[in-house]
């Protein structure tokens, strides 16, 4: 067969897995089905490969190619052959609307009634009833999406507004990825509800697919759909249009919204069931098992036109390896959402980053809440313990959690590395927990009675649970008060622990790994406690949005009593996680399920593809850094002797033997990641064969030199066997002898730097413009101005401090009061109000010797002002008098005007103000409103 006749075998194969009948023009039968291919048609233009029919009139034309072929030229041919249809030949249009170019590898299809006709890369060929009722439409999707309704912007934050119009602004010009990046907490599910109506109500889009990365997340995005009030029909979006939250294979046809893990769409394309366990997991804690990710073929129950829109939540994790297969499949719009995109998430989606709204501005623009850190140093975790020969220790098993008792022979020493993996320092955790109970109502949170709904993170589960029984003890709480949430939590469902975190007073605490760490919404929660490191900027990322969401003081005060106002949340760092480099590249481990003793063995074997040597490297360096001196002498010395048992040693025996002297994983490791990575091979390639452009089978001859010299030393069952026996340790010691002490606990020099910039750019704010803004020049000549300030004036104050280039809140100002000078700050207040601005100008200008909230100040010069007012009030007067005073605290200000607004409007207005206080009221006005502010 020529290249062309096994292209068009394949196509054959294609066209017929999408429904359509295959016949030559001597066997001509357009009755036979819906949907006819004809092959070799002739036509006034020429003989078409494929002349496509549905319902017996002509649609569209392939053009086959040998495989290898470029297509993008080849859609002239195509154009050529759809307008030389015969007259006399039943067809929709001329030209024909549809043409394909196909190598029967690539596909490449074009919809000639498009505003601007273009080629786009398709896994298969469209479903002839698909052809029929997009030809019944008129309009296509791209023409529909070109000409949408201008947006109500009710109900919608500026971001949202943008993000919205920019999309929208991408899709008119047809292209076929977006990227948008929100901050956590700005609200980019609702955003995406918002546009995915739109995308339905106005471009008809036939269905939307909202992919998830674990079902915990699909559960929250389902409620956000039912949720949805349609901001032009009032009802809600589950009202007008079916969505379906996908648990199982079974795709209903009637919905509109169907939302689903991208693990369960893989499995139905590869018509495989998958376990409902695996869709409870984030995608950085599974992979699938097999040599290489199983290939998706073309599925007749889905169909590649099956979903018009996709949209990727948390995109920048789910969408690369065996994931993007999925993405590839379908012929659709790809919209991404993520709060924290890497260069590769960018790159993914052709750099089409409509909305870039970053954690900075969500702050400035009080969507979201800034946070501190607070770091907690010990001596044990920074350093480590030893336990002498002749104390008793205890063993536990990691998986059973069964415990021995041994009385150690020789000394147990271990590093910070070896925490909570090997060696359990009980006091070690215990002393983080004190020392975080202690300081939460003196430094964390001064002046707090309750606990702050607080998040803690574990290394593992076995991790979680110790740290869960140690918090209950040092708070000495029952078990209601501090509960774990992990995808091994048993009793409770995990949504259900998760619902009574984010809802009611119990939890306070919980403890999870990585189940709350992306995506989940708990509004209320105000401290974050890592206990964990963390080596993804990504992931850590995403883990400190949990604590950035916004959150209404009656709302918060439903779960935290105590007229508590969430201002900014608290990073208690107890490892050392914030000032760890971090890196955004993908993970080492492709293959994390794969145990590692059948990694190794896989290596020994033979198999050496990519993914197999980068997944031993990750479980070879994590090993590395959890083993001590004594397992680490113990690879030194069989690798030693390995190499003494041989007699003339090859330039790999030479590499192995220098593994002997420095850390012999370390050094395997980084020859294993020079075996994959690209550049190294070149180089090597370059240096083998003295040449600047090494062909590509040079390059695969260095690349083998590579491998080969990284394996080596896996061909030796002895070397295997150890770090099999290493690795495969089950048991933890319990170290119940070290005692623990606090090396330092206190927040961290960047916060102080930050909050120190903070208060250097309002100083200079104020002397930029203390000739300039109102409010400024009498607060300046305060107290014995004989000028008002207005409420008016206090708005241009806070709207001059919030714009470029201060970029200020009263929220971030007060907070940075607090980190530099807190014995002399009072507290934000339980209200979030404007005239706090008077309070923290005069703390700068040095006019108050204490920050604290207008309210107070007012409060208190209220009572002096009836101790000496020298005049006896009713009962009746003096409610009104508090009134008033309550009136000044939020407006600053009372004038006549006022008393027709509530609560004096409810008890008589400005009638009865004049009947209580007659003629002398307007001097009362005048005497509080200098009094109380001034």
């Amino acid at each position: 067969m020529t290249p062309e006749e096994q292209a068009r075998l394949q196509i054959d194969r294609m066209l017929v897995a999408a429904g359509w009948t295959i016949q030559d023009l001597r066997d001509l039968n357009l009755g036979a089905s819906l949907g006819v291919a004809v092959r070799e048609f002739p036509l006034k233009t020429g003989e078409a490969d494929y002349l496509l029919f549905v319902n017996r009139q002509a649609v569209g034309v392939v053009e086959a190619k040998p495989e290898g072929d470029t297509l993008s030229g080849v859609h002239e041919q195509t154009t050529k052959y759809s307008v030389g249809v015969p007259a006399n030949l039943p067809h929709v249009q001329l030209p024909l609307p549809f043409g394909y170019e196909s190598t029967g590898v690539e596909t490449l299809f074009t919809d000639l009634r498009d505003p601007d006709p273009r080629q786009r890369r398709v896994f298969s060929f469209h479903r002839p009833e698909t052809l029929r009722e997009w030809i019944a439409q008129g309009d296509t999707l791209r023409k529909r999406l070109r000409y949408m309704p201008s947006l109500a912007t009710n109900g919608l934050r500026d971001c949202q507004v943008e993000a919205i119009t920019n999309l929208e602004k991408s899709f008119a010009e047809a292209r076929p990825r977006a990227l948008i990046q929100m901050a956590t907490g700005s609200g980019k599910t609702f955003t995406a509800v918002s546009f995915i109506y739109r995308l339905i109500k106005f471009a008809n889009a036939k269905r939307v697919l909202f992919l998830v990365d674990r079902n915990n997340l699909g559960r929250q995005t389902f409620r956000e759909f039912q949720q949805y009030i349609t901001p032009d029909d009032g009802r809600k979006f589950t009202e007008l249009y079916n969505v379906q939250h996908l648990t199982s294979n079974a795709l209903d046809p009637v919905n509109r919204v169907c939302i689903a893990t991208i693990q369960r769409v893989y499995s139905m394309l590869r018509g495989e069931e998958l376990d409902a366990e695996l869709e409870e997991q984030s995608l950085f804690d599974i992979a699938p098992e097999s040599e290489r990710p199983k290939e998706v073929v073309y599925s007749p129950q889905i169909p590649i036109e099956t979903f018009d829109i996709i949209i990727t939540d948390e995109c920048h994790r789910s969408i690369y390896n065996l994931w993007r297969q999925v993405l590839d499949y379908f012929d659709a719009f790809l919209i991404g959402l993520t709060a924290t995109p890497s260069k590769q998430t960018i790159g993914f989606f052709n750099q089409n980053l409509v909305m870039e709204y970053s954690h900075e501005r969500a702050v400035a623009d009080g969507v979201n809440v800034g946070f501190d850190v607070y770091r907690i140093k010990t001596q044990i975790t920074e350093r480590g313990s030893q336990v002498d020969a002749g104390f008793y220790v205890d063993r536990r098993d990691k998986l059973t959690r069964r415990m021995r008792w041994e009385k150690l022979d020789e000394q147990l020493a271990y590093t910070p590395n070896q925490l909570d993996r090997d060696v359990v320092a009980v006091d070690q955790i215990r002393t983080v927990i004190r020392t975080f109970k202690e300081k939460l109502p003196t430094e964390i949170f001064p002046g707090r009675t309750e606990v702050p709904k607080t998040l803690i993170f574990a290394k593992d589960d076995s991790h979680a649970e110790d740290i869960v029984h140690i918090v209950r003890e040092v708070f000495g709480k029952g078990n209601d008060f501090a509960k774990k949430i992990t995808y091994k939590t048993t009793g409770e469902r995990p949504e259900d622990l998760i619902a009574s975190f984010r809802n009611s007073y119990n939890p306070r605490i919980a403890v999870t790994v990585d189940m709350i760490s992306t995506g989940t919404d708990i509004k209320p929660l105000e401290c974050l406690l890592f206990m964990r490191g963390v080596d993804s900027a990504v992931y850590f990322e995403q883990m400190k949005g949990r604590g950035t969401r916004t959150i209404s003081p009656t709302d918060l005060n439903a779960v935290t009593p105590g007229d508590v106002l969430k201002t900014h949340f608290i990073i208690v760092d107890a490892v050392g996680v914030c000032e760890n480099d971090k890196t955004d590249s993908r993970p080492l481990e492709r293959k994390r399920t794969v145990p590692f003793e059948k990694l190794v063995q896989q290596v020994a074997l033979g198999i050496r593809d990519e993914d197999t040597l980068s997944s031993l490297a990750g479980r070879l360096a994590r090993l590395d850094r959890e083993i001590g001196e004594k397992d680490q002498q113990a690879i030194v010395s069989v690798i030693a002797s390995l190499e003494e048992a041989k007699q003339s040693p090859t330039s790999a025996e030479i590499a192995s033997q220098r593994l002997a002297m420095t850390s012999p994983l370390r050094t395997i490791v980084n020859r294993l990641l020079d075996a994959v990575d690209a550049d190294k091979q070149i180089g090597t390639a370059c240096a083998m064969f003295a040449t600047a452009t090494p062909t590509d089978a040079q390059i695969q001859s260095a690349t083998e030199q590579l491998t080969n010299e990284a394996c080596a030393v896996f061909d030796n069952p002895k070397f295997r066997n150890t770090i099999i026996a290493i690795k495969q340790r089950n048991e933890q010691v319990i170290d119940t002898v070290s005692q623990d002490t606090i090396i330092t606990a206190g927040f961290d020099a960047a916060a102080r730097e930050r909050a120190q910039k903070t208060v250097a750019t309002f100083k200079q704010f104020i002397e930029a413009n203390k000739d300039e803004l109102t409010a400024l020049q009498i607060l300046y000549n305060l107290p014995y101005a004989r000028r008002q300030l207005t409420y008016a004036e206090i708005t241009q104050l806070a709207d001059a401090i919030q714009a470029p280039p201060y970029r200020l809140t009263p929220d971030a100002l007060w907070q940075a009061y607090e980190q530099l000078e807190r014995a002399r700050v009072r507290g934000a207040g339980t209200q979030k109000i404007l005239t706090n601005l008077v309070s923290l100008v005069r703390f700068a200008i040095g006019a108050n010797e204490v920050l604290e909230p207008f309210s107070a100040t007012v409060e208190r010069r209220f009572a002096e002002w009836l101790a000496q007012a020298g005049r006896a009030f009713t009962p009746e007067q003096r409610e009104w008098l508090v009134m008033i005073k309550d009136h000044i605290t939020t407006t600053v200000e009372i004038g006549w005007d006022d008393f027709e607004l509530t609560p004096f409007s409810d008890k008589g207005g400005r009638v009865k103000a004049y009947n209580l206080f007659g003629q002398g009221l307007d001097n009362l006005m005048q005497e509080l409103n200098t009094v109380l502010v001034a």
